[in-house]
């Protein structure tokens, strides 16, 4: 086998990936990754065990890998009396501490707004926070026994189920306690992190940086809230562009805002009713730019459509609507929205 013109640090990363992946087999694998010998590719393995940076169990061939934690921490803290920057100076900035300078600041963002959520929003006794590190990520968790994120907002706002809390918090903008928060934390932190995690009640609520927002239905098994949420240690992400994508470039003013259509629609559901489309369209009165996310739709009603691209556009004309990632089916409903809305000007 002829090696390919590849440095250790490449094969070093990809081995660990590969670990990260599927522990088994994992010399085959590299092997054939990147073009050696299955008996380089174990040293490599072998040095990346010595290294304290993955651990194995078995023996030759049955060997299984898994990336060892390299640092972690987790208090349960009473909430009254918390203070969220002294739980990042305590707990998670000393397991940061090497990481570049931009993923600190991303991890004293996210996990400062994310602890401070359930300080003053979860009427919770406890609150547990615990962070790990690992050869190529860093995971946080906030965790708090009190009445649970989606239940609180569909009671603050009415709703007739916590799914339908789930896409006003999407969507940004979204407090319980207007005279102290601006409802921007939970909308910028879950973009700035690589995958973000809200498990509460029921509801399972995944946002990731390369995957679908995604509603999973579970069993509740206790009260409160939990936060997961994860960043690769060595992600290119600045907080300031991610800042930048959804404000206005003059005054710098949270103005736009992307939602995940696939949310609205329940399971076994079709979005067809102006009723479901109302329920999309609530607060985008807040925002000087929305994009609707179609990915995961694959059609739409008459009804739907024209609510949103006639009636509202046509109540509403200072604020720009945009349609993303449409099936063929669902750009035809909105063409022909947009068509009547034509023909009433």
């Amino acid at each position: 086998m002829v090696a390919m013109d590849i440095d250790k640090e490449t094969v070093r990363r990809k081995a660990l990936e590969l670990v990260d992946a599927d522990g088994h087999g994992v010399g085959t694998r590299l092997a054939n990754a990147v073009g050696v010998s299955r008996q380089v590719a174990n040293g490599y393995l072998q040095a990346l065990e010595r290294d304290g940076l993955v651990e194995a169990t078995g023996t030759t061939r049955a060997k299984t890998y898994k990336l060892r934690t390299q640092a972690e921490a987790d208090i349960r803290y009473p909430r009254a009396g918390l203070q969220e920057d002294l739980v990042w100076r305590e707990l998670i900035a000393p397991v940061v501490a090497r990481l570049p300078q931009s993923v600190r600041d991303i991890w004293h963002y996210a996990s400062t707004e994310i602890i401070n959520n359930a300080i003053d929003h979860s009427q919770a006794t406890d609150v547990y926070v615990g962070v790990r590190r690992n050869a190529l990520r860093t995971e946080v968790s906030v965790a708090d026994d009190g009445e649970g994120i989606f239940l609180k907002i569909q009671r603050a706002l009415g709703l007739h189920d916590t799914r339908e809390a789930l896409l006003e918090l999407a969507k940004g903008k979204l407090t319980t306690a207007p005279e102290n928060h601006s409802g921007e934390g939970i909308f910028f932190t879950s973009r700035m992190v690589d995958e973000f995690d809200i498990v509460s009640g029921n509801l399972h609520f995944t946002h990731g940086e390369r995957k679908l927002d995604r509603i999973s239905e579970r069993e509740a098994t206790a009260p409160g809230t939990t936060v997961l949420m994860r960043l690769a240690n060595d992600s290119t992400r600045v907080m300031k562009d991610v800042f930048d994508r959804f404000a206005d470039p003059e005054d710098y003013t949270f103005d736009r805002t992307v939602v995940p259509i696939r949310l609205a629609q329940h399971e076994g559901e079709k979005l067809v009713s102006r009723s479901q489309a109302k329920r999309v369209a609530h607060r985008f009165e807040r925002f000087r730019h929305v994009v609707l996310d179609f990915t995961g739709v694959e059609e739409i009603g008459q009804a739907f459509a024209d609510e949103i691209f006639r009636v509202f556009a046509a109540n509403h004309p200072d604020i720009r609507i945009v349609p993303e990632n449409t099936s063929p089916e669902v750009a035809k409903m909105i063409r022909r929205a947009l068509a009547a809305a034509r023909e009433t000007d």
